[in-house]
């Protein structure tokens, strides 16, 4: 084992898709199996729970700086971070909730109009980022073939995720619609640096969208996201970077910039765009917010009241001026004051809007009422899934249930056990073999992927490996 690898491990001193159709078998698809039991139904649809089974852990008395004091400038995925900092979700539970407005996608496939299927294309892009806000807790890192799956008749999709790499670590995962109306797939490769006062994600990866009544796909990546304020102060997020999705079909192409908070944090949350055909010829304008919703409007009647917006300047000059002076003597990454919510302009669609945390959320580490869901483990259910899916992690299950010194425990035995499996295989010079997944190339960009192997629903666990 090199340097690397020993620094990637080391132990912390805390107690603290090949794409395609996949003929889908609703009859066997609700995820029961059988020797599983139905879940609460209630006139025909399957309860889920609405809180977790404890509150959150309070990170008042930890000291953050004493762990990241010496990890400035590095990759935090290469730091064995204590507990304190996490939420009882793994990180493939939290790619997961890119399906929570997966109506969207629904919506897309039912548009005759490619544009206004780019409109929910791009809708559902953004509202892929909304849950982070105000989550400041840390996902668990997947442990190598750790796997999740999930599947909602409901909200017609099933969904299966796999940590297809440790070094670096890779989450693939693989979408389909339970009409046969989509596929949605793609690999995450997040990179994660602490700059002093923040903490900045920048996502790799291709995320690639298939409606397949339309024969078109659709391919972008996600913005960057910061957590200001990690060593002291009130945390707060940002997201930022320029969102492009492309039509592969078609040309079309939507450009989405997600500002950063700027100086008076007048732009914070704030996303802004247009759609173009393929020469560049913006056929619609898109405004919102990541954390609120998303309007479009036609190009002509944004211009216009752009221009009698601007003929109204001096009245909004001064109210700038006065925010100049009250920001004199602020601290840098201090949290921005509450802006309004977006000016919606006469004309415009309403093309998502983001769903109401329950009224908890704040006791659930900020969680929406779809990721309360995502680590529930019904009655029976542990005999029909992967023995690798992360409902059955006992560290994560641990700190879900408010243990969190077992949770601590837990997460370093798994963590100990994951390096004694890679010493076994160096020893015997045996490479890891994915189970779910293989490495390939997106067959529209042309880029490396980890495209889903099939068959996973038929539910061959045979020859998973031990991880827990």
């Amino acid at each position: 084992m090199n340097g690397d690898e020993e620094f990637f491990d080391a132990v912390t001193e805390t107690n603290q898709r090949v794409t395609g159709v996949i003929h889908v078998d609703t009859s066997q698809s609700n995820g029961i199996g059988k020797a599983g039991e139905r879940p609460p139904q209630e006139n025909g649809i399957q309860k889920h729970r609405t809180c977790l089974p404890a509150p959150m852990f309070t990170r008042t008395d930890f000291s953050v700086w004493s762990i990241l004091k010496r990890c400035i400038g590095l990759e935090l995925s290469k730091i064995t971070m204590p507990i304190a900092f996490n939420e009882p979700l793994s990180f493939l539970q939290r790619i997961t909730e890119y399906m929570e407005h997966v109506y969207l996608v629904h919506k897309a496939s039912r548009q005759p109009q490619p544009l206004d299927r780019m409109q929910c294309v791009a809708a559902f892009a953004v509202s892929a980022v909304a849950s982070q806000w105000e989550r400041t807790g840390k996902p668990f890192n997947p442990l190598l073939g750790e796997t999740y799956e999930l599947i909602r008749e409901d909200l017609g999709f099933r969904f299966i995720s796999e940590q297809v790499s440790h070094h670096p670590p890779i989450s693939a995962f693989y979408s389909e619609g339970l009409h046969h109306d989509f596929l949605f797939h793609g690999s995450i490769y997040p990179k994660l640096k602490f700059w002093g006062k923040s903490v900045e994600a920048e996502p790799r990866g291709t995320i690639t969208l298939e409606l397949l009544r339309h024969n078109e796909a659709y391919t972008w990546t996600n913005p960057t996201c910061c957590v200001h304020n990690v060593i002291i102060g009130k945390l707060w997020i940002e997201q930022y970077g320029t969102v492009e999705i492309l039509n592969h079909r078609t040309g079309d192409k939507c450009v989405l910039h997600f500002k950063p908070c700027g100086l008076f944090g007048k732009e914070l949350h704030k996303v802004e765009g247009h759609i173009q055909d393929k020469n560049k010829r913006k056929l619609f304008i898109i405004y919102g917010k990541w954390t609120e919703g998303l309007w479009g409007i036609d190009p002509v009647a944004y211009e216009s009241f752009r221009k009698q917006e601007r003929r109204g300047d001096p009245l909004r000059k001064a109210k700038l001026d006065e925010a100049a002076e009250r920001a004199d003597s602020d601290v840098a990454d201090t949290v921005p004051a509450a802006q309004e919510t977006v000016q919606v302009i006469p004309g415009s669609r309403l093309l998502w809007r983001i769903n109401a945390r329950p009224p908890n959320s704040a006791q659930m580490y900020n969680f929406t009422s779809f990721t309360v869901s995502l680590n529930e483990l019904q009655t029976g259910m542990e005999k029909i899934l992967a023995p690798t899916d992360c409902r059955l992690r006992p560290d994560i299950r641990g700190m879900e249930d408010g243990n969190m010194d077992l949770a601590s425990q837990e997460k370093e035995r798994l963590e100990e056990k994951q390096r004694e499996a890679r010493r076994a295989r160096a020893k015997e010079e045996a490479e890891w073999q994915t189970r779910w997944f293989h490495q390939g190339r997106n067959p529209y960009t042309g880029t490396p992927d980890w495209l889903y192997t099939g068959s996973y629903f038929e539910r061959d666990f045979s020859g998973c490996p031990d991880i827990y």
